[in-house]
């Protein structure tokens, strides 16, 4: 699976929790590279860290470090 499949499972499973439930970074590298055969955890985190450095998305502090979609302006 490419970089930009990868990217797209992140941002999916991330706004599926938007309001539901805060995921942190291990949560998301852990159930994409469970649910996706063929997908490693390096290439998790690395379509994770893109997508951060693109403003895409952003972590938040709340007692802890969560991925979350930034908030409309």
């Amino acid at each position: 699976m490419d970089k930009e499949e990868v990217k797209k499972l992140v941002y999916a499973l991330v706004e599926q929790s938007t309001g539901k439930k805060k995921l942190k970074s291990s949560d998301i590298v852990k159930k994409i590279a469970a649910d996706h055969d063929g997908v490693e955890k390096d290439d998790v985190k690395a379509a994770l860290r893109d997508l951060v450095d693109a403003g895409t998305l952003i972590y938040t502090y709340f007692g802890g470090s969560f991925i979350e979609i930034p908030p409309k302006e």
